[in-house]
C-alpha cells in the first residue's frame, strides 16, 4: 500500500513488515515518469518487487520496483533480473570524457608505395592516377634535418654534374 508520495518516488508499506520501501520514479514505469503523483496516490495498493537491500548508517533501506511486476496479476515480469541488470549497467557505463582532450602524437614512419608520400600505407591511399599528392606536414625538427639533408644532396649533385661533364 502506498504510504507517501514524494517528488522522487513513493514509499510503500509492506504487509507483515514494519519497514517501508521506496519505489523511485525511474522504477515506477517503463516510460519516463516526471511526477510520481500522476502514477500513484496515497492508499493505492500496488504490486512491487524488492530489487535491493542496503544498510546505511545502521538503517535498512529497501528499494522496490513496480515496472518489473504486472500490476494486474502481481506476476514477476523479470524473474532473472535481466532488465534490472541492464539498467544498472547503463548507469555505470556512462562516463563524461568531454573535459579530457585527445591528443595524437604517434606518426606512422612509412612511405606509401602508391603515391610516395610519408605517413600512410598504400591501402589507405586516396590518390587517383594523375591526382594531387599530399603528405604529412613535418615537425620543426624534421624540417631542419630535411633542410640540412637537402643542402648535402644539392652539393653532391652539383659535384656529380661537374664530374659527368668532364667525362663527356
Amino acid at each position: 500500500q502506498v504510504a507517501t508520495v514524494t517528488e522522487y518516488g513513493a514509499f510503500i508499506k509492506i504487509p507483515g513488515c514494519r519497514k517501508q520501501g521506496l519505489v523511485h520514479k525511474t522504477h515506477m514505469s517503463s516510460c519516463r515518469v516526471d511526477k510520481p503523483s500522476e502514477i500513484v496516490d496515497v492508499g493505492d495498493k500496488v504490486w512491487v518487487k524488492l530489487i535491493r537491500k542496503e544498510m546505511k548508517d545502521d538503517k535498512l533501506k529497501l528499494s522496490l520496483s513496480m515496472k518489473v511486476v504486472n500490476q494486474g496479476t502481481g506476476k514477476d515480469l523479470d524473474p532473472n533480473n535481466v532488465s534490472l541488470d541492464q539498467d544498472e549497467r547503463k548507469k555505470r557505463m556512462f562516463r563524461d570524457y568531454t573535459s579530457q582532450k585527445i591528443t595524437l602524437e604517434a606518426v606512422l614512419n612509412t612511405v606509401c608505395k602508391k603515391c610516395g608520400c610519408k605517413g600512410h600505407f598504400a591501402k589507405e591511399c586516396f590518390v587517383q592516377p594523375g591526382g594531387t599528392k599530399y603528405s604529412l606536414i613535418p615537425e620543426e625538427e624534421e624540417e631542419e634535418v630535411a633542410a640540412a639533408g637537402y643542402e648535402r644532396e644539392k652539393k653532391t649533385s652539383v659535384a656529380d654534374d661537374s664530374s659527368k661533364k668532364r667525362k663527356k
